[in-house]
């Protein structure tokens, strides 16, 4: 670094001035000027010509609008098509890999109903069995039998837990 005090302070020589009569115009932040549009800007497009072919893939879809790869070869003749069509598969010709084929537009969508009733007439049976037991339980004085009808009553219980759910529902539900 060269300090300040090292520079030329010697004077300069005075410059010439430019004495036109025109002023520059002086515009101040917040001021628009009267002469320039109002109308905000926009993009334009500008259509580009047929490129030269450079060997490039690019995916695309064709007519159909099935997925295409397609090759822009360079060594084409200039009045090949832009996008040439696929030849047709032969007996002989392998087809390579293919999508789903397409169904028929025109069918009738087919309609499934689902039916939960077998599930919903097996959870209403354990509930019953469920109420009846501490019925039985509630009025039973025999410690025995009453040991006997808490382990049943905790067996459907837990059958009642694992069967009164969506899950289970959905697994046994009857298409057709």
């Amino acid at each position: 670094m060269t300090p300040i005090i090292s520079f030329n302070t010697a004077a300069q020589p005075p410059r010439a001035v430019d004495r036109t009569d025109k002023v520059a115009a002086v515009r101040r932040p917040g001021e628009e000027d009267q002469t320039r549009p109002t109308e905000p800007r926009r993009d334009e497009y500008i259509p580009e010509g047929k490129r030269e072919p450079s060997g490039r893939y690019w995916l695309g879809r064709d007519g159909d609008g099935q997925p295409r790869i397609y090759f822009d070869d360079p060594e084409r003749a200039a009045d090949a098509p832009e996008q040439p069509e696929k030849p047709a598969a032969g007996p002989d010709q392998d087809r390579g890999a293919k999508g789903p084929e397409k169904k028929n537009r025109e069918s009738k969508a087919e309609r499934c109903t689902g039916d939960t009733g077998k599930v919903d007439r097996e959870i209403e049976k354990l509930k019953r069995k469920r109420a009846e037991l501490e019925q039985r339980l509630n009025t039973e004085r025999d410690e025995a039998k009453r040991a006997e009808l808490e382990q049943r009553l905790a067996q459907v219980e837990a059958e009642l837990r694992q069967k009164d759910n969506d899950g289970y529902r959905r697994r046994n539900t009857v298409f057709s």
